[in-house]
């Protein structure tokens, strides 16, 4: 899948397509035409970095009904020639949950195209799978024919059907299937789901390679031969250690931490910076300048499991190092320092934002850490992190830190909040928008009477939300 190319912020497709609350109030104030392109982009053209992470569907989906949005643009998407050339789920999969959504809010023209592609696309199992949350048992039954009709009847294809069965997100359609009398059907889908599970008895019994030996020169041995074999298998084979290694072990283990193979090497750096030993910082900090990147990329990774005030000291140390384990101890002291470690996660957040942008992958743990320690004076930096970031669960992380930082969040941000494309961001807005903004108080009851609503932030919103007086 091709990295998306994201509008300027300030744009109504940038906001949409970074699925903020401004993006659904800009579309409704703007020309309809206007907005119904921006909205059909997003929904083409999947925005998201990570498609298994961010949510947009529901926000798309509200967004059409708001609009009164035709689907004649993500129909021509769906049944286009590519489709049986480019069969990347990502290509079709946000437009099948968007017409998910609009069945469930009864859309008949989504769960007819849904329907239809589920008998004819490419990416019919995603379809079959939003199908089997909306639609009735008459419908799911009309497409057994042509799901079916995708395996041939040999050794084969019967294979491929019961990976098909086994792999099933949503399993209704095919129990439904399997109750059907015609033998073509019941009879096939049956043996189906039985061949699926005896598959996965197989897997669960049959040993993927090979184990460890039952002391610390075996458990080395093999974190190095797992190296070789292409698998890192650093921390399972530092839990090992933990089960075989003794105190008369811990001069090997310590030396295979000090010069090892690559693999044992890694082991045993995880397996002493789990039991605490007093010396690992130090061998943490000489392989974090390996020239090995398997080396000391697991350095930073066994210093980052690390607990205990040892290893929180050392990050005030290291903060200031302009390789991985400086942006390491960055993080650590955003999580787990104190109230004398906010100039130094202050700092660190923004040198991050200022060298490395708004979507960097430490601006996580430091926007975190900023709202942890409440660092009021973090409100400006993380006011443009919120508006720049590309990454919808970031901004939501963002704006659960500016509502511990930022005076105006409950009159400013959090107002948008209310419209964002992420149920916790939704959740964070319920809890701290001002009600007497008239905007909020007609969105609180709608997200309270929405049934695609989750339950969090319903719960969140009838917090807010004064019962009416009985009836006198």
């Amino acid at each position: 899948m091709f990295e998306p190319v994201i509008a300027p912020s300030g744009t109504l497709l940038g906001m949409l397509q970074r699925g903020r609350g401004d993006g659904t109030l800009h579309a409704l104030a703007a020309p309809r035409a206007e907005a119904l392109a921006a909205l059909n982009h997003c929904v083409l053209h999947d925005p998201r970095h990570d498609w298994q992470m961010e949510n947009r569907s529901l926000y798309y989906a509200r967004l059409f009904l708001d609009l009164g949005g035709g689907l004649d643009e993500i129909e021509a998407h769906l049944f286009a020639a590519e489709d049986h050339l480019d069969t990347d789920d990502t290509r079709t999969g946000l437009a099948l949950s968007v017409l998910g959504h609009l069945a469930s809010y009864g859309r008949d023209d989504a769960l007819v195209l849904l329907r239809r592609y589920a008998a004819t696309g490419a990416n019919w199992a995603w379809a079959l799978d939003e199908l089997a949350l909306r639609d009735d048992d008459s419908g799911l039954r009309s497409l057994a024919g042509a799901v079916l009709g995708r395996f041939p009847a040999t050794p084969e294809g019967d294979a491929e059907l019961a990976a098909a069965v086994r792999d099933a997100f949503e399993p209704r359609p095919w129990r439904l299937w399997a109750e059907d009398r015609r033998k073509a059907v019941g009879a096939r889908v049956r043996a189906a789901r039985e061949h699926g599970s005896f598959d996965r008895w197989q897997r669960q019994m049959r040993p993927t390679g090979p184990r460890p030996g039952w002391s610390v020169e075996s458990v080395l041995d093999w974190a190095q031969q797992s190296l070789e074999r292409g698998g890192a298998l650093h921390v399972p084979a530092a839990r090992c250690l933990g089960a075989v290694a003794g105190p008369d072990d811990r001069p090997l283990i310590a030396e295979a931490a000090r010069g090892g193979p690559d693999g044992a090497r890694c082991a045993a750096l995880h397996y002493l910076a789990e039991v605490r030993d007093p010396a690992v910082l130090d061998l943490i900090e000489a392989a974090a300048a390996d020239p090995s990147r398997t080396v000391a990329d697991a350095a930073v990774a066994a210093f980052e499991r690390m607990c205990g005030e040892a290893a929180v000291d050392r990050a005030r140390g290291w903060i200031h190092r302009p390789d991985a384990l400086g942006a390491s101890a960055a993080g650590v002291l955003a999580c787990r320092g104190d109230a004398r470690d906010s100039e130094l996660v202050l700092g660190a957040l923004r040198e991050t934002v200022r060298a490395d942008g708004p979507d960097a992958p430490l601006l996580w743990a430091l926007v975190d850490g900023a709202g942890r320690l409440g660092i009021a004076c973090a409100a400006p930096v993380l006011r443009h992190v919120y508006r720049e970031t590309a990454s919808s669960r970031l901004r939501g992380r963002t704006a659960r830190a500016l509502a511990a930082t930022d005076p105006s969040f409950a009159t400013g941000f959090a107002v948008e909040c209310l419209w964002d494309c992420e149920e916790t961001t939704r959740e964070v807005a319920a809890l701290h928008a001002e009600t007497g903004d008239a905007r909020v108080a007609e969105r609180l009851r709608r997200l309270a009477a929405d049934p695609a609503e989750e339950a969090e932030v319903q719960t969140a919103v009838r917090s807010r939300i004064a019962p009416e007086a009985p009836p006198r």
